[in-house]
């Protein structure tokens, strides 16, 4: 390790800017854990001169990191796989603390799969590939000839990566991981909700070897921080994942600087459910959304289109698997459904429960499995909508809480109509016992990703979305070309 000052100041955590553990200008504020209103720890809360500094140390470190041989860039990106999977206990102990997810989804799904995105860019991919050479003709530019050409990716050079809250451990290693292997550097913000693993993440890579300034996380509940590492001139490249509204105002900012972008944004996920389709595939497909982050993850499939001859069953059996989820304390062994991240979003959650309710939705579920839900804590119950319409705010506006509506419909081609009649288009669903309709409905709908009788995904697969749902593409490989630039090299043959 590093004896360079520790992490943690008298306070809370410190900032990490080019390399040293940095004392905040806007002191601390606690980070709350949403399942017992308790206190955390302290994070940092920097000013906009310490979020400009990071960006320039990650300026002045981008030369020597990008033309550090890649194989060295994918042997520090391993050490830190290394060091997250061995630490696996106190980081999920932490992120459970920050975000209220249970046992499981801290485990696995934030530090498991953090380990496992830096695992898997630290391999060492082609960052080159020839192109089929061009004979070309005498003419006004020049004598007849064959011209050969080779497509090189060339980091596109700082990326600030703004990280979401339902996920502090995954989603920055989503982003970090591949920048680093292509050789950019980076300024991590983080959200203000749970910016306390995300430092343990830096810490991790300094422990692997990362040099001074290639990773810096600066954080701050003050929008300023997060607007002046996007507005920095030393930063080339913005990696957002969070709200539409949020992206839009980055991009624009982005837009300004000719800045790359990359936007993961809101979702609204479709899920077709046809008359001849598994029940309880769907149900279970569906159910996850009640449960798995509670409801706070943009891929669910929070609006489901039922089709008539199985709508009435659909919402029964929907209605009894929410019913049996227990609510309560994500340490508990038992507990299915841990809380939202703060009161603020249990009430904006439970505000749409009731404009539903208002709206005319036949509201189900809500009381925590018939326990109720518990006294301490930001905490709704999984509710289902039924005898919604699409043009219902409910219907259309992303929630981001353990709430599903259902909507019927007729024909496919009603079905379809309606999966595409929205602002988002991140991931869709389709549940049919006659594949090749799957298929077919799958490639009318205008979304970034569709599962066919699942709500798994295939780690490999490009990720990202259609219309408000962002821009651009990553995970696997697309992240590698996310976070490039391809340059093309041409010679006389």
């Amino acid at each position: 390790m590093s004896s360079r000052p520790v992490p943690q100041g008298g306070d809370g955590q410190r900032l990490f800017v080019g390399g040293a553990w940095t004392e905040p200008d806007g002191g601390y504020y606690e980070v709350t854990d949403p399942a017992t209103e308790e206190t955390v720890g302290g994070a940092p809360e920097a000013s906009r001169e310490q979020a400009l500094a990071a960006c320039a140390a990650a300026r002045e470190a981008f030369g020597p990191w990008s033309r550090t041989a890649p194989e060295e860039r994918a042997a520090i990106l391993g050490r830190a796989a290394d060091i997250i999977r061995g630490q696996l206990e106190p980081y999920a102990a932490l992120a459970q603390a920050e975000t209220g997810a249970t046992t499981g989804t801290a485990r696995g799904m934030q530090v498991g799969v953090a380990g496992a995105r830096f695992r898997r860019y630290a391999r060492v991919e082609p960052a080159e590939w020839a192109i089929a050479p061009q004979i070309n003709e005498a003419g006004p530019m020049g004598r007849a000839g064959v011209m050969g050409a080779l497509a090189v990716r060339q980091p596109v050079g700082v990326v600030a990566c703004v990280t979401s809250y339902n996920n502090p451990w995954a989603n920055p290693a989503g982003k970090i991981a591949p920048a680093l292997a292509m050789g950019n550097t980076v300024v991590v913000k983080p959200a203000p909700q749970d910016p306390l693993s995300v430092y343990r993440m830096a810490e991790a890579l300094e422990a692997a070897g990362v040099p001074r300034g290639v990773v810096n996380v600066v954080s701050g509940r003050a929008v300023a921080v997060g607007e002046a590492v996007v507005e920095s001139p030393d930063v080339d490249m913005v990696s957002f994942t969070g709200s539409t509204a949020v992206g839009q105002r980055i991009g624009e900012v982005c837009g300004r600087g000719m800045k790359r972008q990359l936007m993961e944004l809101g979702g609204k996920g479709a899920a077709l459910v046809f008359d001849d389709a598994d029940l309880g595939s769907a149900v279970a497909g569906i159910g996850t959304t009640f449960s798995f982050y509670s409801g706070q993850i943009c891929t669910a499939p929070t609006r489901v289109l039922a089709q008539r001859g199985v709508y009435g069953r659909l919402v029964e059996q929907l209605a009894a698997y929410a019913g049996r989820l227990k609510v309560g304390d994500p340490r508990g062994r038992d507990t299915v459904v841990g809380p939202v991240i703060s009161a603020a979003h249990r009430d904006r959650v439970e505000s749409y429960v009731e404009l539903g309710r208002k709206e005319g939705a036949t509201v189900l579920g809500g009381d925590g499995a018939g326990h109720g839900l518990p006294s301490r804590g930001f905490y709704v119950g999984p509710t289902l909508l039924a005898d919604c319409t699409n043009d219902m705010r409910v219907a259309r506006e992303e929630i981001f809480g353990p709430v599903v509506v259902v909507i019927p419909f007729d024909e496919e081609d009603e079905g379809v109509a309606l999966a595409n009649d929205s602002d988002y288009g991140l991931i869709d669903y389709v549940w049919s016992g006659d594949v090749a309709r799957a298929f077919r409905v799958a490639r009318q709908l205008r979304a970034g990703g569709v599962g066919v009788n699942t709500v798994a995904r295939n780690m490999e697969a490009p990720f990202g979305g259609f219309k408000k749902s962002g821009v651009g593409r990553d995970v696997g490989s697309y992240a590698l070309h996310a976070y490039s630039e391809v340059q093309a090299i041409v010679w006389p043959g």
